[in-house]
C-alpha cells in the first residue's frame, strides 16, 4: 500500500474515531459523506449537514474536494453545487492537515465566520453586507429544519483491521 493510501485510510479513521458518522459512497475510501453538526453559538446551531468528500489520489499532498450535500445558506457556499470557498481547502492546503482538522477547525470556522468579500452565493453576501439582521433571519428560516432525525443518520465503524461495516444514511 502506497504512502498517500495508508495516509487516507489513517485519516478516515481518524475522522471515525473522533465520533463523526461516516457513509462510504462506494468500495474505495476516497469519496464518502460525513454528518457535520453546526457550531456552537453559530447561526447553524442546531442544523445537521451531509458533507460529501472527495479525497484525490495525491492526498494528503492535494486537498480533498468538500461540498454540502443538503442546503445551506451561506456567502462562501454555493447555492446550487454545495461546493466550499475556503482558502485552506482551496489554496493553503498543507499534508500537515487532516480530516479531523476539516470538520473540527476549517468548516466550523467557516459558519461562524462568513467572508462576505469572498463569496459564491452573491445574494447570500449582499444580504448580510447590507442587513445583518435580515441575513440572520434569512439563516435562521432556511436552517430551522436542518436538525437531527432518527433513522436519517449514518454509522460506519471498524470492527477489525481490515473490516468496516456499513448503516445506511
Amino acid at each position: 500500500m502506497s504512502s498517500p493510501s495508508k495516509r487516507r485510510e489513517m485519516d478516515l479513521m481518524k475522522l471515525m474515531m473522533s465520533d463523526y458518522k461516516v457513509e462510504m459512497i462506494n468500495d474505495g475510501m476516497q469519496e464518502f459523506y460525513v454528518e457535520f453538526n453546526g457550531p456552537k453559538e453559530s447561526l447553524y446551531q442546531g442544523g445537521v449537514w451531509k458533507i460529501r468528500v472527495a479525497l484525490p489520489d495525491a492526498y494528503p499532498y492535494k486537498s480533498p474536494s468538500i461540498g454540502f450535500v443538503n442546503k445551506i445558506y451561506h456567502p462562501n457556499v454555493d447555492e446550487m453545487s454545495g461546493s466550499v470557498c475556503l482558502d485552506v481547502i482551496n489554496q493553503t492546503w498543507s499534508p500537515m492537515f487532516d480530516l479531523v482538522n476539516v470538520f473540527e477547525v476549517f468548516l466550523p470556522q467557516l459558519l461562524l465566520y462568513p467572508n462576505a468579500s469572498d463569496p459564491l452565493n452573491g445574494e447570500a453576501a449582499a444580504l448580510m453586507m447590507r442587513d445583518h439582521t435580515a441575513y440572520d433571519q434569512r439563516v435562521k428560516e432556511i436552517h430551522q429544519y436542518k436538525t437531527p432525525r432518527q433513522g436519517n443518520l449514518c454509522c460506519m465503524s471498524r470492527t477489525t483491521s481490515t473490516q468496516l461495516t456499513y448503516a445506511h444514511w
